[in-house]
């Protein structure tokens, strides 16, 4: 069985490398630096007097994919859908001067991703939003989190084009989702030849 399983996945890693788009991690226009620790990476950007840190983890960022039950009927020569990873992210914004971060919760809403008749809407939205204490590992649960479900219209604006200001927009979420399916795609293809060195291992 072993034997089959490793072939198995020899075939799977082969195909996964013809249709990884991305040999390298692409970058992100605008200046951001980025850092990759397994699943989880960090984009970091400094402007006057502020850093910017981005951070999301490709873990469970692949959306369950609607297109499930048309699977059984697909001709084995078509390509199968692409699937995208569209991970939850977190915008911290430290200000030189004070001893405290804005930290914004951000995600992709699932039905949002492929509108793009709809030139108005976002595509992600701010989920929370609260202050933490600069460069504490870990943020504590007492410190109060605005939750944007009941927010005032008006101030989620202004929270998103304080976003916007600081290069978190649109255009950036598009090219974070292509990093985070390229580094995903990496990742996956990783823990296939992991997963085969394993099953070979007497």
């Amino acid at each position: 069985g072993d034997k089959a399983f490793a072939q198995f996945l020899t075939d799977e890693i082969n195909e996964e490398k013809k249709i990884q788009k991305h040999k390298s991690l692409p970058k992100i226009s605008g200046g951001w630096e980025l850092e990759v620790h397994g699943t989880e990476a960090k984009l970091v950007r400094k402007i006057a007097g502020e850093k910017i840190t981005v951070t999301f983890n490709i873990n469970n960022s692949i959306p369950p994919s609607a297109e499930e039950d048309t699977q059984e009927q697909q001709k084995p020569d078509e390509q199968e859908p692409e699937l995208t990873s569209t991970p939850n992210f977190v915008v911290e914004v430290i200000k030189d001067d004070t001893k405290q971060s804005l930290v914004l919760d951000c995600h992709f809403p699932e039905d949002e991703i492929g509108h793009e008749g709809e030139e108005e809407s976002d595509i992600f939205t701010i989920r929370e939003v609260s202050f933490q204490p600069t460069g504490e590992a870990d943020w504590k649960d007492t410190n109060y989190t605005l939750n944007t479900d009941s927010l005032d219209w008006a101030l989620y604006d202004h929270l998103m084009d304080f976003l916007a200001d600081r290069g978190v927009d649109n255009s950036f979420a598009d090219e974070l989702i292509e990093l985070s399916t390229a580094l995903e795609h990496q990742e996956y293809i990783k823990f296939l030849e992991d997963l085969k060195s394993f099953v070979k291992c007497q």
